[in-house]
C-alpha cells in the first residue's frame, strides 16, 4: 500500500489510503488511524477519519510540514490492517412506517420490491461505521444493498426529526438532532445517537458496526420514540 499525502492547509495533510470506498477498507483505516495518533502524540491537533482518507491536523509551532510528511511515512511504512471485530456492535430498534419514513414508498417503487422487502433488506445488514460528520454524532455507514441505493433528495428538508433513519446512495444514517437533510427517510429510531453526558458524545465511532431492528410502533413508544409525522418538524 502506497498512501498519496495531499496539502489540505498550512498545517493540515490529507492521507488517501483508497480511491474506492469498500467495506474492506476499514481495518486498514483503523489501523492507519492508531499508528498516525502514536507517531503525532502531542503535536496532533485532530485526526479525522473518512471512508477513503484520513486528514491531520497538526500543531504547526511543533512540526514543520517536512517533519509531518516524514511521521506519516514512517508511521505507515509497514501498515497491517486492525483485526475484524475490534469496534462495538449497536443494535438500534426502528419503528419503519410511512408517517416517520417518507420515502419508504419511493423506494419500493424505484427498487420494484415491496415495502416489506425494502424494510427487511435494510435491517438484514450489519453495517460498518465508517465516520462521523454533518452533525454530532452523524454516523456514515455503508453498505445498504444495491437495490436500495437511492439518490440524495434533489431539494433537502428544512427540518428532519431527530432519530430519523435514512439512505442516501449506498449510505445510510440516522440524524442525531433535528437538523436540514436530504436523505430518504425510511424511519425513525428512539436510540440518543449524541450525548453531550457521554464520554466521545457519539454513541457510534468509526469501526463499529450497527444493525437496525424492526419494531412495531407501541415497542418504539415503549422505548420513548417520538411518532409526530415529519410535518409536525417542519
Amino acid at each position: 500500500m502506497k498512501p498519496c499525502i495531499e496539502v489540505v492547509a498550512i498545517d493540515c495533510l490529507m492521507v488517501r489510503l483508497f480511491e474506492v470506498i469498500a467495506e474492506a477498507n476499514m481495518p486498514w483505516m483503523l489501523a492507519a488511524t492508531q499508528q498516525l495518533r502514536g507517531a503525532f502524540g502531542p503535536a496532533l491537533v485532530d485526526l479525522v477519519p473518512s471512508y477513503t482518507t484520513l486528514m491531520v491536523h497538526y500543531d504547526l509551532t511543533a512540526l514543520s510540514p517536512a517533519e509531518a510528511r516524514q511521521r506519516i511515512d514512517r508511521a505507515l511504512a509497514d501498515l497491517q490492517p486492525q483485526a475484524q471485530g475490534s469496534g462495538k456492535c449497536h443494535v438500534l430498534p426502528v419503528w419503519y412506517d410511512l408517517r416517520v419514513g417518507p420515502e419508504l414508498g419511493l423506494l419500493s417503487q424505484r427498487s420494484g420490491l415491496t415495502v416489506d422487502e425494502v424494510i427487511r433488506r435494510h435491517s438484514a445488514h450489519e453495517y460498518q461505521v465508517f465516520a462521523l460528520g454533518f452533525a454530532p454524532g452523524f454516523a456514515f455507514m455503508g453498505l445498504v444493498d444495491e437495490a436500495l441505493a437511492t439518490p440524495r433528495l434533489s431539494t433537502p428538508r428544512k427540518r428532519v426529526a431527530a432519530g430519523s433513519v435514512g439512505i442516501a446512495e449506498r449510505q445510510t444514517a440516522a440524524y442525531p438532532v433535528v437538523s436540514p437533510g436530504g436523505w430518504n427517510l425510511i424511519g425513525r429510531t428512539p436510540a440518543k445517537l449524541f450525548d453531550r453526558e457521554r464520554d466521545g458524545y457519539s454513541l457510534m465511532q468509526p469501526g463499529d458496526t450497527v444493525r437496525f431492528q424492526a419494531v412495531d410502533h407501541a415497542e418504539f413508544i415503549r422505548l420513548g420514540g417520538d411518532d409526530a409525522p415529519l410535518e409536525a418538524h417542519a
